[in-house]
């Protein structure tokens, strides 16, 4: 039963960081200097979330690289915001599927 929640868990987690991923492709436009890199970031990330299974270490080193890629934007209003979204990647790997029906996710 605890190798159930554990998949279970993984496939939140992956959700959850999808959803953190689309909202980020959101906040930034391509005009924005030294966004390339983010936007290289997040073309390497949507391959990640297409790949079968979830490899919690691979999302761990993608946070990095997401850590690195906001420091080449050079908007500091830009960059803040996108900070806000590398605090929701973290978030969204701790998510848990609740372990009884009446708690909140």
């Amino acid at each position: 039963m605890a190798d159930d929640f554990k998949a279970l868990d993984a496939v939140l987690q992956k959700k959850s960081v999808k959803s953190v991923v689309m909202h980020l492709e959101k906040k930034v436009s391509p005009d924005i200097p030294g966004s390339a890199n983010l936007f290289n970031w997040i073309a390497e990330m949507n391959r990640l979330l297409d790949e079968d299974g979830y490899d919690k270490t691979k999302y761990l080193e993608m946070r990095k690289k997401l850590n690195e890629a906001i420091g080449w934007i050079t908007d500091v209003d830009v960059r803040n915001r996108l900070r806000n979204s590398w605090m929701s990647f973290g978030k969204a790997m701790e998510k848990k599927v609740s372990r009884h029906p009446n708690e909140d996710l």
